[in-house]
C-alpha cells in the first residue's frame, strides 16, 4: 500500500500540476511556438528558476507523465488477474492508459501537427509507460511463452499507434477511444489466451 505523502511532497505535487495546467492552457490559446516559459511562469505564478525546477523546458510541460501517472499505470498492470488471458489485460491497460491522456492528448496531436519542433520532441512520448509495460509482460510470461507474448504486445502496440495515426483530427477523443477499441479487436490473435 502506497505511503500518504508529506505535505512538501503535496505542494511539489500541486505546483507541478498548476505550472502544466498554466502550460496547456496558454499552448492551447497561443500555440507551442508563441508561448513562452516566461509566460507559463506568469500564468502559474512561480518563478522562471522554479519552471525549471520541474520542467527541461516548455516541451516537458506536454510530454512529461503526472509523477503519480506511473504509479498508476503501475497499479493497472498489477490489477490485472494472473489467470487473465494475456490479450485481454493488454486491452484494458492500454485502453486505461490512453484514457488517462483524455485531457492531453487532443492537444498534443494537434500541437505536433503546428510545430515540427514539438513534433521532434514527441517521439519519445510514453516511451517510460511501454518500458514498464514489456517489463510486466515479460514477468507474466512463462519462459517456453516468450515469444506469443512479445508477439501480442508488438500488436497491441501497433493497434494502439494505429487507432491515434488514423484518427480524424476533427473527431473527439470518445471517437478515438472507439477506433482504439475496434483496432484492438481486429489485432486480436485468434489463439490469444495466455
Amino acid at each position: 500500500m502506497k505511503e500518504p505523502m508529506s505535505l512538501r511532497e503535496r505542494k511539489k505535487l500541486a505546483t507541478w500540476r498548476g505550472i502544466q495546467s498554466a502550460a496547456l492552457r496558454l499552448f492551447d490559446e497561443q500555440g507551442y511556438e508563441a508561448t513562452t516559459v516566461e509566460q507559463i511562469a506568469a500564468a502559474a505564478n512561480v518563478s522562471r528558476a522554479t519552471f525549471f525546477n520541474y520542467f527541461a523546458g516548455k516541451d516537458a510541460v506536454l510530454l512529461d507523465q503526472d509523477p503519480e501517472g506511473r504509479l498508476a499505470w503501475q497499479d493497472m498492470m498489477g490489477a490485472r488477474p494472473a489467470d487473465e488471458p494475456l490479450w485481454d489485460s493488454l486491452t484494458a491497460i492500454l485502453t486505461g492508459f490512453c484514457e488517462g491522456l483524455r485531457e492531453r492528448m487532443p492537444l498534443q496531436r494537434r500541437l505536433k501537427a503546428q510545430s515540427p519542433a514539438f513534433a521532434q520532441s514527441a517521439q519519445s512520448f510514453g516511451e517510460q509507460f511501454f518500458t514498464d509495460l514489456r517489463e510486466w509482460v515479460a514477468s507474466r510470461a512463462a519462459p517456453s511463452d516468450t515469444l506469443s507474448a512479445t508477439l501480442q504486445l508488438n500488436l497491441a502496440v501497433a493497434a494502439t499507434m494505429t487507432a491515434y495515426q488514423t484518427w480524424p483530427a476533427d473527431e473527439p477523443f470518445d471517437g478515438f477511444l472507439r477506433r482504439l477499441s475496434l483496432c484492438l479487436r481486429q489485432a486480436r490473435p485468434s489463439a490469444s489466451t495466455g
